[in-house]
């Protein structure tokens, strides 16, 4: 799963931020952007765009796995003692309300921090440009690479964020996949699978 955290590693070296040198495009189809989205917007809104994929795509990754380790080990765990049961999309409305605090205080904490590595203080934005991030910021660059696992050599790096921007976009394709599945008859994606 070292996918999971490799946008977060420290890049190389910032350089201009456009179509032409961000990370994510593969042959044969280059750039996937078939509404244009990309080619209309100026850097920061470009970096905005990129910031939006890798933290979604983040989210669907832990998701996707998410839902097959939580129905695989659904009344083996330690940490619900087997209160927890059924297709994954029922979970989160079983679990303990202490939970949700701890869920809720765990996810702030980190979109905090998020911000205030990525983000230009509200106070020093410009009316017209919220959502400012930062000049030397890269997208997904939070530092966090805790298994050294970050190439030295530029091109391998961005070959890196690119891997993680197609599981990404998998994962979230999967995530969405495994929603609807789960909805339309109520099964597990395990029982799916070993039906």
């Amino acid at each position: 799963m070292k996918f999971v955290a490799l946008a977060l590693l420290a890049a190389p070296a910032a350089m201009a931020f456009s179509v032409d040198t961000i990370p994510g495009a593969i042959a044969p189809t280059g750039l996937f952007d078939p509404l244009g989205f990309a080619e209309k917007a100026n850097e920061a809104t470009l970096k905005r765009y990129r910031e939006a994929e890798l933290t979604h795509g983040r989210v669907a990754m832990l998701a996707s796995v998410g839902f097959l380790v939580g129905e695989a080990v659904e009344s083996k765990t330690f940490l619900f003692n087997g209160e927890v049961t059924g297709p994954a999309i029922t979970h989160l409305a079983q679990v303990n309300p202490i939970f949700w605090l701890l869920l809720g205080g765990g996810i702030a904490k980190a979109e905090t921090e998020r911000a205030k590595i990525g983000w230009v203080e509200p106070e020093n934005v410009p009316v017209d440009k919220p959502g400012l991030l930062r000049d030397t910021y890269i997208p997904g660059n939070l530092g966090f690479d805790p298994l050294g696992l970050k190439p030295e050599d530029p091109e391998a790096f961005f070959a890196m964020q690119t891997k993680e921007l197609q599981n990404g976009r998998l994962a979230m394709l999967a995530a969405a996949g495994f929603l609807a599945q789960e909805l339309v008859d109520g099964e597990g994606i395990l029982e799916h699978l070993n039906a």
